[in-house]
């Protein structure tokens, strides 16, 4: 997982083409990284490792990485949208907004950055681990990386917390794709931001 924050002057209109990073083409949220890099006040993309997902759970590492990735932004900031839920204990005030990534300009350049080091993070593993395709499906649920777990077993990289992985440990490689509504999977995409 890969929490970012952003701390941009102006409004949505400073940077066009500013979206959800899901609703944008890998190429066109490069572009935008690279514009966010280069105009932002201030920037961080923060990695959790799956292994602290899976000790301590999905939801307590995004507030436990967007405070981190507050923290690391060269400038303090004056008031933190976050996108989602509300991130407490912080010393400046806060609004969590559902759909945030949709409303404000910090919060959708703090989702590009952290969707754009995550698919490199994919990327980067796949060189290790070329069995799964995570350069194809930069960590969400597809039948094929179902098979891949399947006929490999999980690699280090896995959240073994989750649904499908720890089935294909105890089937001995029987995978069956859930249902969102059963809970997280491996692959969903957790690239949340605190925004600033």
């Amino acid at each position: 997982m890969v929490v970012g924050a952003v701390m941009l002057q102006g409004g949505r209109g400073r940077i066009d083409g500013l979206a959800d990073s899901k609703l944008l083409t890998p190429a066109r949220r490069e572009e935008l990284y690279a514009e966010i890099v280069e105009r932002a006040y201030a920037w961080s993309a923060i990695v959790i490792p799956c292994h602290d997902i899976d000790r301590i759970g999905l939801h307590r590492c995004n507030i436990t990485g967007m405070r981190r990735a507050l923290a690391a932004l060269d400038k303090r900031p004056a008031y933190v949208l976050s996108d989602g839920f509300p991130v407490p204990g912080l010393d400046v005030p806060g609004l969590a907004m559902i759909k945030g990534d949709q409303a404000a300009a910090c919060v959708a350049a703090a989702s590009i950055i952290a969707k754009v080091t995550r698919d490199r993070i994919m990327v980067a593993l796949h060189e290790r681990y070329p069995e799964y395709g995570f350069d194809v499906h930069k960590g969400y649920v597809t039948r094929a990386h179902g098979k891949a777990l399947t006929m490999h077993g999980p690699c280090a990289e896995h959240r073994f917390s989750y649904v499908n992985v720890g089935r294909a440990l105890r089937n001995n490689g029987d995978v069956v794709l859930e249902e969102e509504a059963e809970g997280d999977l491996p692959g969903e995409d957790r690239t949340e931001g605190a925004r600033a």
